[in-house]
Formats: C-alpha cells, sequence, structure tokens
C-alpha cells in the first residue's frame, strides 16, 4: 500500500516527505494506522550517525495508533484496536524465555538492521528497497509494520498521541525506578536530567511512596514539569557541584538516584550523590564508545551501579502498567507533549534537541 512517511536520505541530512511503498503484513505481523509517534533523542542520535542505521530510511519508535490490518496467525489483535508498539526481542534466548527481554542478546540486529530478521523490507520505492523496520516500526509515517508480540492493545478511551512514548521513553524511566531500584517507601531518590525519560523516573519515585523525590537539572524551564510529576524538591544542576547541592536537602546522600541526561560528568554526580550503599540506574543515552569515569572511593564505599536498557521492562507487562499510572494521575503526559505535523519533523527534532520541548509528537 502506499503510505506517507519521512525519509532519511542521507545521515545528518533532513527528512524529506514522501510517498512510498508498504508491505502488507505477513505472518504474525500487524499493520498499524499511526496516530502519533513521539520524537526521542534515539532517533535524533540514528539520524546524525552517533548510532548505525543504514539509509535511506524511515525511523521513529515511539508509535501509537489503530490496527488496520493483521497478517495469518494474529490472535492477539484485532482490526480496530488501540495499541502501543514498542521494541523487538527474538522471544527464544534464555533471557526472552525468563521474562526479561530487554537483555535479548539478539535485540541490536532484531531493532536496528533496517529489515526483518529473514533479510526483507518493508517499505520500497521506485528505485528499491528502502530500510524499515527500526525498532521494530519505522513509524515516523501514516502506517508501520511491526510483529503482533511487539504491540500492546490499550484502553480506547486514552489518547493515543500521549502514550507512544510508553513503548520506549516513559518505560526506560519508570522502569529504572520500579523494575531496578524498587525503592521502599519512605526512602529518598535523585533523578538527574528531566527529559521524558527523567520525568517518567520522577513520577514512578513518587507513586513508590519515596518521601523525598529531587529532580536536577540544568534548565530550570523544567522544574514546574518536575513538580507536577512528583518530585518534593529541585535543584538547578548549574548552581554548584551536585553531590553537594544534594547533601546541602539530605546530609547524608540519597538512598537511589537515577541518571537520565546521558552526561558522563552527571553520572558521575548522582553517583556520589548517594550514599554509602546507594543504588545508581544509568538510563541517559551516550553515543556509542563513550567512556565513564569514576572516583575509586566513591565505588569502594559499597555504592553499586547499573544500566538499565528500557527500564529492563517487558512491555507486555509494563505498558499495561503505564497506562494505569496515567488514568490516575501519575503521568500527566497532557502536560509535557507537544503536536506537530509530520510535515513539521524537523521542527520537532529541532525543539527536542534544544530541550525547548520535553515530548514533541508528530501526527500524520
Amino acid at each position: 500500500m502506499k503510505i506517507t512517511a519521512a525519509v532519511l536520505r542521507a545521515v545528518g541530512q533532513p527528512f524529506s516527505i514522501e510517498s512510498v511503498t508498504l508491505d502488507d503484513p505477513g505472518p504474525g505481523e500487524v499493520l498499524v494506522e499511526i496516530a502519533g509517534t513521539g520524537v526521542c533523542h534515539t532517533d535524533i542520535s540514528f539520524k546524525q550517525g552517533h548510532w548505525p542505521f543504514p539509509v535511506p530510511s524511515v525511523l521513529g519508535h515511539e508509535g501509537a495508533g489503530r490496527v488496520a490490518a493483521v497478517g495469518a496467525g494474529v490472535t492477539s489483535l484485532a482490526v480496530g484496536d488501540h495499541v502501543v508498539m514498542s521494541n523487538a526481542s527474538c522471544g527464544a534466548c534464555p533471557s526472552c524465555l525468563s521474562g526479561m527481554p530487554a537483555w535479548c542478546p539478539n535485540a541490536s540486529r532484531l531493532n536496528n538492521s533496517g529489515c526483518r530478521p529473514d533479510g526483507s523490507s518493508t517499505l520500497h520505492d521506485d528505485a528499491g528497497d528502502i530500510h524499515g523496520n527500526f525498532v521494530a516500526q519505522s513509524s515516523f509515517a501514516s502506517h508501520a509494520l511491526s510483529r503482533d508480540r511487539f504491540v500492546v492493545k490499550v484502553p480506547e478511551d486514552i489518547p493515543l498521541h500521549l502514550v507512544g512514548s510508553f513503548g520506549c521513553g516513559i518505560q526506560t524511566g519508570a522502569g529504572a525506578v520500579l523494575n531496578v531500584l524498587k525503592p521502599a517507601p519512605g526512602s529518598t531518590a535523585l533523578i538527574v536530567g528531566l527529559g521524558a525519560v527523567g520525568l517518567a523516573a520522577v513520577a514512578a519515585a513518587a507513586a513508590s511512596g519515596c518521601s523525598r523525590v529531587l529532580a536536577a537539572d540544568m534548565n530550570p524551564d523544567r522544574f514546574d514539569a518536575a513538580r507536577t510529576f512528583g518530585a518534593t524538591d529541585v535543584i538547578d544542576a548549574s548552581a554548584g557541584p551536585l553531590p553537594e547541592l544534594v547533601r546541602a536537602l539530605l546530609p547524608t546522600g540519597v538512598d537511589a538516584a537515577v541518571e537520565a541526561s546521558g552526561s558522563p560528568r552527571a553520572l558521575r554526580s548522582a553517583f556520589e550523590s548517594t550514599h554509602g550503599s546507594g543504588r545508581t540506574v544509568l538510563v541517559g543515552a551516550a553515543p556509542h564508545g563513550t567512556e565513564y569515569a569514576l572516583d575509586s572511593r566513591s565505588v569502594l564505599s559499597g555504592r553499586t551501579l547499573v544500566g538499565a536498557i528500557m527500564g529492563l521492562s517487558n512491555p507486555r507487562v509494563f505498558i499495561p502498567r503505564l497506562v494505569d499510572m496515567y488514568r490516575r494521575g501519575q503521568l500527566p503526559m497532557e502536560k509535557i507533549v507537544q503536536t506537530y505535523p509530520l510535515a513539521d519533523i524537523e521542527k520537532a527534532l529541532a525543539d527536542s534537541a534544544s530541550g525547548a520541548v520535553v515530548k514533541p509528537v508528530v501526527i500524520p
């Protein structure tokens, strides 16, 4: 079928809005009519070549919409279902079989190769194939194909343009807290970096019953959103060394921290803001090859650092949990989402990169 898509013809160049051909859904596949796709810093990193993905291609990986058609063998979804799309995993490795698809060793190949697992392309133009299947969707488009295992049904009363990021950014931040840190009620937490990922971590810490949720960023424009998402304290990270600013509020440091900015300096600051047995989760996406430095004394004290891709979530289990948080008012997405027509995707990406908008969403 003919669809409209934002096509990346060369790394680092603007998207072009084009009419391209998308395959009909094959066995196990689902065709989704996109209602909205969130812009994530991962899209920007791939577009700029910081992470590899072949071109020409269609990016976009925070898609939500309605099922338009299903392929042979699909029984879990039906035409008209409202869905959120998430990332691919193989479903057969020990990690997948144990309910931990975020650890799937085949995930990079399945999400970032630009084709189906069998090597075929889902997208085409008059010149040949276009690389798609980006994070199992390529949803900067009017329609996208995915596998039924990576598509999660959501209630029809949930505004679809608000929840596409539940498949990536919001899942990453909230999962870092709820799946990894699992803070006890009354404990204390620090979230560094107040984009969508960091704000989701703030919301999850507040929902967990943390007595103090400290939210730090160098952009004071994010502080109102942080308070709305549940922060008890906000910190201007440009005002001085972050560990000192944290200990001015909590003299022994925090129990747990989430680093969501992708800055090596911020990671060290978050790590050193915890107390001697504190835990820090790294979820901020830095370019491939980025190295992190920690002071040996802060490591030997007993602090723990762990990385968590996709919040160590099982999307089929965790996305419904995020929907419940949204319904409870714990994830007020309407406060951070701004919509753009697909034709203005470059503006959406620029506003995301500059921090002018927390969560741009492109609408086909």
